[in-house]
Order: structure tokens, then C-alpha cells, then sequence
């Protein structure tokens, strides 16, 4: 980190700690550490097959899980470095804010808390933490990844469009600005890559969006009327919304952190309200664009029509495993003892990639 950070940063040498004390790193910050070790979890390499909106393996062109978190993390340490942020935390919190979702998307998450109704429930932010809390196991002396304060508050505190995590864990209103990067980098990432995949997968076509301002306004900045390659028309259409959102992202933030007289991250983490966000008139038409997409993308038919299959896979494995706990890797068998059979089924499935998932099922039909 070539830059000094602004008094509102989080700083390297003042976090919260770790669970357990471990010895510093001689040319590594604490929150360097954490990237690293979600980048080397299991759970961050699984994230390559599992569901983003296509299904792993049907076409490469399409985001997973894992493409679609290093976009976000791109995203958050270009907004953290304009504000003059911590980009180590921003990135790691970025680099982890998917871990907890499990095999098939937003729709095995809704099956997911159907099935655990009774036992807690299911939420993929909470997931998140737990993963690096409890489920990962690289240290010999303790579960988890030892995370920084910080990093779990991040993760435990993500908020989007679509989820909305109830955090009973830590006792603050807000997370830091670091982690305030990581909700809307999100956000920023899959309305664009989103759009991208939807117009390339052909189910959702240009003509369509001729009322959506952002992505006329996207056209208009990348210049691609004249041009005759669709791929270069809407790759370079989403990199220009991209653009426009996260440079309105760094105005409108810069502004309010002034008005606000922020002087601490403690004092951003009591304060309800974000303080990066971007600005009324951009908010209203990203919310077009998010309702356009809901209405003509994720709900079209050749997206849903595997919903029954689904939720039968999902809870054929879910009885198999209570009923049959041994059948479970011997790490998950020792967890059940400790954290209880339905919640380390949960862990278990939850982990599943999707093409795994659908292997295990064979296995043991």
C-alpha cells in the first residue's frame, strides 16, 4: 500500500485482533494474512462450481461463484484506494463475502432455510462466518481462520439487494468503510456481469433495454453504436456502467465522509446509515436496472425450470445425512458431536460445489 491512509481507515496496526493470538508477521499485515488465507481455504477454490445464475460447466463464458467474487474484489480495492482506504481489509472481505452459498445459487439458499426452519434457519452471510469461524480447519490448535475483527465484521455485516443478514454476533450498528466497499462493490458487480451474461445467453435482448438509462447511458460512454461485434457491444456496455457507478461511488462517498466529519472507523461502525454509497440519481437507476433483471432474467423459465429437481436433491441429501451422519466426511462426524447433526449437515451441503452435490447424490442412490 503505496499511499497514506485517511483517519477514517482502518489502520494495520489498530485492529480488534484475532480470536487467538498469533505472532505478527514480519512483512505482512494482519489483514494481508486474511486474504491469504480465504484465497488458500476450500472454500474459496469451491467457488469455481458453484452457481452464480448459469450453472457451472454448461458454458464457460458465463460467472461463476468465483469469477463473480474476484470482479467484486476488483472493484472494492479500486473505490478503497481512490478513498485512500485499507485495501488489504476491503479485498479480503471482498475475496470472502461469498463463501457461505451453497451448491445452486439463491435458489438452494431458500431450499437451504426451508430445511433448517427448524433448526436456525439458513443465510449465507452467517454461513460465511461460520465457514471461517468453525468449518475451515488449517490450525491444529483452534477451528476457523483466526480472522481479524475487522474482516469478520465485513463478512458478517454484508448487505445487498437481496439479503439482508440479522447479525447478532457483534454489537455495532455498521461495519467499516472497508466493508461498506464490499456491499456495494457486489452490488456494482453482478447488475453488470449480470446484464453481460443475460444478453450473451440471448435471453435477454438489446431492444429490451431501451427505457433502462443506466445501459443507455453505458452505450453512449463506451461508443458502440457503430460497432457490428455484439461481444464488444455489451462487454465493453457493462465495463462503461462499471465505471460510471464506481466513479459516482468515489464522488458521492468522498462527499458525505466530509459532510459527516468522520474522524475514526469507530465512529463509522456506530453510525446506521452508510457512508459509501452513490448518489439518489444513480441509486434510482440501478434499482431499474435490478428490477429489470429480476422480472426478465433470474425469473425466466429456462432459469427456474429446475426448481423441483432442486429442492428434491437438496433434501434427499439433507435426510440421507441425518439419518446416516457416518456417511459424512469423519471431520463433519466429530463437528456434528460438537455443533450439533443438522446444523454440520447444513455445514456439509452447504459446501457441496454443484456438480459434487449431484455426484454424492449418485453415490448413494
Amino acid at each position: 500500500m503505496n499511499y497514506s491512509l485517511a483517519q477514517y481507515a482502518v489502520a494495520n496496526g489498530q485492529s480488534r485482533g484475532r480470536n487467538f493470538q498469533q505472532k505478527q508477521h514480519p512483512y505482512r499485515s494482519g489483514f494481508d494474512r486474511d486474504r491469504d488465507r480465504i484465497i488458500h481455504c476450500a472454500a474459496f477454490r469451491r467457488l469455481e462450481g458453484k452457481t452464480q445464475v448459469f450453472s457451472p460447466g454448461l458454458d464457460d463464458y458465463y460467472r461463476t461463484r468465483l469469477t463473480h467474487t474476484i470482479e467484486v474484489a476488483q472493484i472494492g480495492r479500486t473505490i478503497a484506494r481512490a478513498l485512500r482506504l485499507n485495501e488489504s481489509l476491503t479485498e479480503a472481505i471482498c475475496l470472502g463475502h461469498d463463501l457461505g452459498h451453497c451448491p445452486f445459487g439463491h435458489l438452494g439458499e431458500r431450499i437451504m432455510n426451508d430445511l433448517m426452519a427448524d433448526f436456525g434457519g439458513f443465510e449465507h452471510n452467517m454461513q460465511t462466518l461460520r465457514i471461517v469461524d468453525v468449518v475451515e480447519h488449517p490450525y491444529a490448535d483452534f477451528a476457523g481462520l483466526n480472522l481479524m475483527f475487522e474482516t469478520r465484521l465485513g463478512l458478517a455485516k454484508h448487505k445487498s439487494t437481496y439479503d439482508d443478514p440479522k447479525d447478532d454476533i457483534f454489537r455495532l450498528p455498521n461495519c467499516t468503510l472497508e466493508g461498506q466497499i464490499a456491499d456495494l462493490a457486489d452490488r456494482i458487480a453482478y447488475n453488470c456481469h449480470d446484464l453481460e451474461d443475460g444478453l450473451r445467453a440471448r435471453l435477454i435482448r438489446t431492444e429490451q433495454l431501451r427505457n433502462i438509462e443506466l445501459f443507455q447511458q453505458g452505450q453512449q460512454s463506451a461508443n458502440v453504436a457503430d460497432v457490428i461485434d455484439k461481444t464488444v457491444q455489451r462487454t465493453r456496455t457493462a465495463k462503461a456502467i462499471i465505471d460510471i457507478l464506481v466513479s459516482d461511488c468515489i464522488e458521492t462517498s468522498e462527499k458525505k465522509l466530509k459532510n459527516n466529519e468522520i474522524k475514526s472507523s469507530d465512529e463509522v461502525c456506530e453510525m446506521e446509515n452508510n457512508l459509501i454509497t452513490i448518489s439518489e440519481q444513480n441509486n434510482a437507476k440501478l434499482c431499474k436496472l435490478e428490477k429489470f433483471l429480476l422480472e426478465n432474467f433470474y425469473l425466466n423459465p429456462i432459469l427456474t425450470k429446475n426448481a423441483p429437481k432442486v429442492e428434491q436433491w437438496l433434501g434427499t441429501l439433507f435426510e440421507k445425512f441425518c439419518k446416516n451422519p457416518e456417511l459424512m466426511p469423519g471431520y463433519f462426524v466429530k463437528l456434528a458431536k460438537k455443533n450439533g447433526l443438522h446444523r454440520t449437515v447444513c455445514d456439509y451441503i452447504a459446501g457441496m460445489t454443484d456438480r459434487f452435490c449431484l455426484k454424492t447424490l449418485e453415490k448413494l442412490s
